[in-house]
């Protein structure tokens, strides 16, 4: 790394045009004044990693020293080498250089990375006021793995909200103003936002839940925030995708499937990187710089932007459910099923003509999403809270769309309004299931996005003949599937709290059924009345294992299963059986036609798997968790 210190009774600049094509995204062009600064030509280098930034900070923070000056401008400058890092890697570097130096001078600030600008300085005039080091990495052979820093992420730590509750009588409270219901779900989450503290304190009810019924458990050998998943976690996970997968074709879905790393130096990818507020996963292959993605986002695009479209075709609705997404999220804020670095993500974009088309499709898709956690076993009433962003000027633009909209969950919800758009996107909205530390975690969403038609270059031909960019909503009517189990958990002890049974929807039960022979004299009846529930799409075992009847039913309670049917001598020779009924609480006599037809009715619009565990318990591994 070569660096040009100048310490500068000002400098003035001004960004003019992008001068390559990974420049980075940036929201005014005006000029900017610093006085009384150092500014820091910095080149860097093809061999510079995150391995120097220690040394680089120490340079600078020695040189501030020696002159008396704490203010501090770090200026992208190529001219001073002709041994270039690739784009991406300099970004990064140059990112890191700044965030370390935060905590070392009182001001610091970047000039934007990839465009020529203009400029004024006035250099003073004693022997430091210039200074040239060469800084090169350490060496060793091992090359420190560099951490692309989306600048949104800048923006959103920065970004000045106001706050407001939106109630059903179409009224805009401000939050200071609002009587919150004490220890609501609602008050919590409003504080868990205008807090924007991410970091676990403690462990929520979930975690237990989800390794003592052996759903998923974190892995020791791989990154933190990706887990493991048992048997019964892996059924869930097949269930709740094809479910919602299933609702997004009927919805008009068109699936896709794409890749999951990009070129960090894509023109289109890069500027988008810097305007979505995530952390990747980066990978250095041949000469690219490649991350991992976030969502489905950039291969829908770039896959659209090679359609030809019509506005007859309009919404065009394409859908990837991204087994897995990355975001490398911070270790402190890594706990079970809420927050993870690897998650599968149901992701449909629909490509609309103008802001009127947007609008309408924006509620429709609202529908669905409320469709879809419904038939997931989340009320959105009960159970989530929902938040609804957007800008000034789309809400006075659009005030009646937003009330209307905002009225039609029947209950307060929360708003955060920005006076600028920091983001691609002027609305959005999300469902938040709430846990009882007070904790949130964003279910479905969806996004009016303004930028990335153009980004992208996706274009379709309107009436007039003319070319033109649409408008793209982002929408995930369930959110992560991980995320969804996390609520499922989490409702089901709460609900303990108020004396009912913990349960899992009965579709989503890994076991509906279990049989449980008196004896092994009872094995053979207890196997033909299996092949029918399995035959009838019921998923059944047997406990045939050498233990009491009594603490046969008190584990296959302990696994929450749903119904438990004992054979003995008298139900082996009978039409009828003694079911007993864990959810109600409850024990009576019924035909295995009836209790078939029972199940059915209460699960026919689910989809359904067959077991993933051998029949017989007495031939399954035991999961020690």
């Amino acid at each position: 790394m070569r660096i040009l210190l100048l310490h500068s009774d000002f400098i003035e600049y001004q960004p003019i045009s992008k001068e390559v094509e990974a420049a980075e995204d940036i929201q005014y062009k005006a000029s900017k004044k610093i006085d009384e600064v150092i500014v820091a030509l910095i080149a860097v280098e093809k061999d510079d990693d995150e391995s120097i930034i220690d040394d680089v900070c120490k340079e600078l923070k020695a040189y501030s020293e020696k002159i008396k000056c704490e203010n501090l401008l770090l200026y992208p400058y190529a001219h001073l080498s002709s041994q270039l890092a690739t784009h991406g890697t300099a970004l990064a570097v140059l990112i890191s250089i700044e965030n370390q130096a935060r905590d070392l001078f009182t001001t610091v600030n970047r000039a934007p990375f990839g465009w020529t600008k203009s400029f004024h300085i006035k250099i003073k005039g004693h022997p430091l006021a210039e200074h040239a080091k060469t800084i090169h990495s350490k060496g060793n052979g091992e090359k420190k793995e560099l951490t692309l820093i989306s600048s949104a992420l800048k923006s959103e730590d920065a970004l000045n909200s106001t706050w407001y509750v939106h109630v059903p009588e179409d009224k805009l409270i401000p939050i200071n103003d609002y009587a919150f219901q004490k220890d609501s779900a609602l008050k919590k989450l409003a504080e868990y936002e205008l807090s924007k503290k991410r970091t676990v304190v403690e462990v929520p009810p979930h975690v237990k839940l989800m390794k003592r019924l052996a759903i998923a458990d974190y892995e020791p050998s791989s990154d933190g925030g990706n887990l493991r998943y048992y048997p019964k976690g892996r059924l869930m996970k097949s269930l709740i995708e094809t479910y919602v997968t299933k609702m997004i074709h009927e919805y008009g879905g068109i699936e896709v499937e794409t890749p999951v790393m990009y070129d960090s130096n894509h023109p289109s990818i890069h500027s988008y990187f810097n305007r979505f507020p995530a952390r990747q996963y980066n990978i250095q292959s041949d000469n690219k710089q490649l991350f991992l993605r976030f969502a489905a986002c950039f291969g829908q695009f770039l896959m659209a932007k090679d359609f030809q479209i019509s506005y007859k075709q309009l919404p065009l609705k394409l859908y990837e459910l991204t087994r897995y997404s990355f975001r490398r999220e911070k270790s402190g804020e890594l706990v079970g099923l809420r927050r993870l670095r690897a998650f599968s993500m149901p992701d449909c974009h629909a490509f609309c003509r103008d802001i009127v088309q947007a609008k309408e499709e924006f509620v429709k898709r609202f529908e669905l999403s409320l469709k879809v956690v419904e038939g997931l076993g989340i009320s959105p009433n009960d159970d989530l809270e929902m938040v609804i962003r957007f800008t000034t000027d789309f809400y006075e633009q659009n005030k009646e769309f937003i009330q209307a909209f905002a009225a039609r969950l029947k209950k307060p919800i929360l708003v955060e309004m920005w006076k600028e758009k920091f983001f691609y996107f002027i609305v959005k909205w999300e469902f938040n299931f709430v846990d009882r530390s007070g904790k949130a975690a964003a279910l479905s969403t969806d996004q009016i996005d303004i930028e990335n038609g153009q980004r992208y270059n996706i274009e379709f031909v309107d009436s007039d003949g003319e070319k033109k960019y649409p408008i793209i909503l982002h929408n995930s009517p369930s959110g992560a599937v991980e995320r969804v189990i996390f609520a499922l958990l989490e409702k089901a002890d709460m609900e303990v709290h108020t004396g009912k049974p913990p349960a899992l929807p009965l579709w989503l039960s890994h076991t509906q059924i279990r049989i449980i022979p008196v004896s092994s004299n009872h094995l053979a009846f207890c196997e033909k009345i299996l092949e029918l529930l399995n035959k009838n799409s019921i998923r059944t075992d047997i406990d045939d294992r050498e233990l009491s009847v009594a603490k046969k039913i008190r584990e296959a309670e302990s696994e929450w299963v749903h119904f438990i049917i004992v054979i003995g001598d008298k139900e082996a020779g009978g039409k009828e059986f003694v079911v007993r009924e864990r959810v109600t609480k409850s024990q009576y006599n019924i035909s295995i036609e009836n209790l078939m037809r029972r199940i059915k009715q209460e699960i026919s619009d689910k989809p359904y798997l067959p077991l993933n565990l051998p029949k017989y318990l007495s031939k399954r591994p035991i999961i020690m968790v």
